[in-house]
């Protein structure tokens, strides 16, 4: 745990290739010898990092996407950001400036092809090539969202993030006529 804290600190103001082992076993408080026994190198707990993100992200968002009664807009982006709250450290981290966007990327992929089966529905007119633009528009969208959302501090409660990105995905800009 003090190894990752202090790798989501250095990583949220510096890229990871400017990251020593040296430097961040100081910032642990650890020393290299503790490091090695758990990583190969600074990549190796990247790739830890991430994939407990993905688990726990995956493990969120299965019984909103593959129940009926969450598989609305509302429940599974309000699912999504009740996860990524819980986890806003890495968030931060993992969606800042210095993040990996193959990382990005895979988290997108988690959910897509449910996301576009609870798009087909809502659209059911719409060929499979629209739906997955469709998609990659939204969930970049999504992501942009999120970013905002982090860099305010997460004022919004998940649930009212939620509403508003249900409200944009379903109206698109015609979303700014009706804003309070």
């Amino acid at each position: 745990m003090l190894i990752r804290r202090a790798f989501t600190g250095l990583l949220s103001i510096k890229p990871i290739q400017s990251i020593s082992i040296k430097e961040l076993c100081e910032q642990a408080g650890i020393n290299r010898g503790t490091f090695y026994t758990h990583y190969q190198d600074i990549y190796d707990l990247l790739a830890d990092v991430e994939n407990e993100m993905k688990q726990d992200f995956q493990k969120a968002l299965e019984p909103l996407l593959y129940t009926e009664e969450n598989s609305s807009l509302l429940g599974i982006c309000t699912g999504i950001f009740r996860c990524l709250k819980e986890n806003y450290d890495m968030c931060v981290v993992m969606l800042g400036d210095y993040s990996d966007k193959q990382f990005v990327s895979a988290l997108l992929d988690i959910g897509r092809q449910r996301c576009m089966e609870v798009y087909s529905g809502f659209f059911p007119k719409a060929s499979k090539k629209e739906i997955e633009y469709y998609y990659a528009f939204v969930s970049a969208g999504c992501i942009g969202l999120l970013r905002r959302w982090l860099a305010d501090g997460m004022e919004q409660t998940p649930e009212e993030l939620a509403s508003t990105a249900e409200k944009i995905m379903m109206s698109g800009i015609a979303y700014l006529e009706t804003a309070e």
